[in-house]
């Protein structure tokens, strides 16, 4: 790998600055999934095994640079120690100056200690070299953990890692190098799934994965916009009219680039859009002016599974229906079974991030079969677009 790991690192007696995403889900002030708590786990174990003191930086929604206590990472602690089992969690108050500096300088052996919110300050989000520079003074090692938080450059994930010796925890690895076999030197053929309601939010997605990628599969309301463009009229289904031009650009692109796109042969209709409305399958271009696409048709998904069967690499975001109503879930759930399938047989290397996919496959019940599932929406997104991430690219230095 081009950066360095925590097998890198000498942490005996060293305090360990490590960047996390602690950004979990709350009611009534108790998490509600603690998925990304469990995913530092390993990373925290690691340092604690190599003698290492691990100190956790982290943000907790959005701020703005003042305190706002019910934005308190204080209320993450019972998970936190939950999953830390008989390590012991302290908390500090701030995360910089004197509350900071005597919960690192109390520590003990197996113990932890998470700061509080680095967006409490208005130069966490300005990159403020100041704030870094107080942050680092904590600590020996930096560890970045928080590949979800690396396409920001932000005082604790790009400023601090020019101030410390630096590596990638073992959540980043997993991201980084799962990200590697599927678009940086991925086994050929590859196929890519991108669904989700509008092209405009997946431009430069679309644009960089053409020219990566020797399949394209779009679906969801994207495939009505490329429909559209094709002079296929789409009813009353979610379309950008405005977006023809770019859609039929993009298949240009793709030509071009040697990558096959793949829109719905056959399709799923209503009438309206509600949990077990009724609905019929249609050839694509015959969609009535009464009805809307809310799925990918039967002979559509049998093409989709051909392709999965003949390629060696799956990179898959978003859904290729309305996931979250049945029976438009057939689609999403039928292809990413396949994908699961042919992963478990070791043929494919499957790889998926963006929030509405990893909601779509745990529903089809396959999130387990993927080689990996990324956490990380909007740095996942970004390294897909081809973008260099500012929390990655700086471990590189």
């Amino acid at each position: 790998m081009a950066w360095k790991t925590l097998d890198d690192m000498d942490l005996n007696g060293k305090v360990a600055l490590v960047r996390v995403d602690l950004n979990v889900p709350m009611s009534g002030g108790k998490v509600t999934d603690a998925t990304r708590i469990e995913r530092i786990i390993p990373t925290v174990a690691d340092i604690l095994a190599k003698g290492g003191k691990p100190v956790l930086l982290a943000h907790f929604g959005r701020p703005k640079g003042a305190v706002v206590p019910e934005m308190s990472l204080d209320q993450v602690v019972p998970a936190l120690q939950a999953a830390l089992g008989d390590v012991k969690v302290s908390f500090a108050s701030d995360c910089i100056g004197a509350p900071a500096k005597t919960a690192v300088a109390a520590m003990g052996v197996k113990e932890v200690v998470l700061l509080e919110n680095t967006r409490f300050h208005a130069g966490e989000e300005k990159n403020d070299a100041m704030l870094a520079a107080s942050m680092a003074a904590l600590g020996d090692v930096y560890v970045n953990d928080a590949f979800s938080a690396a396409h920001r450059a932000h005082a604790s994930t790009e400023a601090i890692a020019r101030l410390l010796p630096n590596c990638a925890g073992r959540l980043m690895q997993a991201e980084l190098t799962a990200l590697e076999a599927a678009l940086g030197n991925p086994a050929r053929p590859v196929a890519a799934v991108v669904g989700g309601a509008k092209v405009s939010t997946k431009l430069d997605l679309l644009g960089n994965l053409v020219t990566k990628v020797d399949h394209l599969i779009i679906g969801g309301g994207m495939a009505n916009t490329f429909l559209v463009a094709q002079g296929i009229e789409v009813g009353k289904s979610l379309a950008e009219r405005d977006m023809t031009e770019t859609a039929l650009e993009i298949l240009a692109k793709a030509k071009q680039a040697g990558c096959t796109i793949h829109l719905p042969s056959d399709i799923v209709v209503a009438r309206e859009f509600k949990e077990g409305a009724a609905s019929e399958v249609l050839p694509a271009s015959a969609c009535p002016e009464d009805a809307m696409i809310l799925d990918a048709g039967p002979e559509s998904v049998a093409h989709i599974a051909e392709v999965f069967t003949n390629s060696r690499t799956l990179i898959w975001n978003g859904p290729l229906g309305a996931f979250e109503i049945s029976p438009f879930d057939a689609a999403t759930n039928t292809a990413a079974q396949k994908a699961g399938a042919l992963t478990g047989e070791g043929s494919l290397v499957s790889v998926a991030g963006g929030g509405d996919t990893v909601a779509a496959l745990n529903k089809a019940g396959v999130a387990d079969q993927f080689t990996y599932i990324s956490s990380a929406g909007g740095a996942f997104l970004e390294w897909m677009e081809g973008k260099d991430l500012p929390g990655v690219a700086v471990l590189k230095d």
